[in-house]
């Protein structure tokens, strides 16, 4: 199998491509996340994995392998979450989800490697998380944690946070940072010889 660049520094991104039994190397790619001029929520995440892909080709010379950008935020009535700034940024998202449902939408970027030229193959994925009610006290047991930091929405799902989500619709990997069966459709159509050494 031909060798992925991530251009993401996520260990749960990390941890489903070794699950997945791919060869990769992790190159973070960082980005400004401003999203200014886009309103759909699902554009915005399309536009910051793409925009990780050729942040990652722009430092590449000649022959580029294979390259993944992702990027999850979450959308609460159009207002969109991505990685708090602070605790006090933490505490308001977790207050806002708390008791309600809220969008999950991760998108996948791939750059089909070898030549520059190639199209990046774009695709997202909505998923519904459902917060049970929580009291003050019980955002302050999680923010004290520190489990919010670095993650959009404040929270990780495959974490603590899993306490209070009491229904989810949608693809659990995706809300964690990766649609794996999406992703591994990706990989096929655009010809990756999956599953061959």
């Amino acid at each position: 199998m031909e060798p992925i660049i991530l251009a993401s520094g996520s260990l749960r991104r990390q941890e489903y491509f070794r699950l997945l039994n791919l060869p990769f190397s992790v190159m973070p790619a960082l980005i400004d996340e401003a999203y200014e001029g886009i309103a759909d929520p699902r554009k915005i995440a399309e536009n910051l994995a793409i925009r990780k892909v050729n942040k990652i080709l722009d430092l590449l010379a000649g022959r580029p392998p294979w390259i993944c950008g992702a990027d999850t935020i979450i959308a609460v009535d159009g207002n969109i979450f991505g990685k708090p700034k602070d605790r006090d940024d933490a505490q308001r998202m977790l207050s806002t989800i708390q008791g309600r449902s809220h969008e999950v939408i991760t998108a996948v970027a791939l750059f089909k490697g070898k030549d520059k030229t190639n199209p990046i193959d774009c695709r997202s994925v909505v998923s519904k998380v459902t917060f049970a009610t929580l009291s003050d006290s019980e955002i302050e047991w999680y923010l004290n944690t520190g489990e919010w930091q670095g993650v959009a929405g404040a929270y990780k799902i495959q974490g603590l946070a899993g306490c209070y989500i009491s229904s989810i619709n949608g693809s659990y990997s995706s809300i964690v940072g990766l649609p794996i069966h999406e992703f591994y459709v990706m990989l096929k159509e655009n010809g990756y010889s999956y599953g061959d050494s």
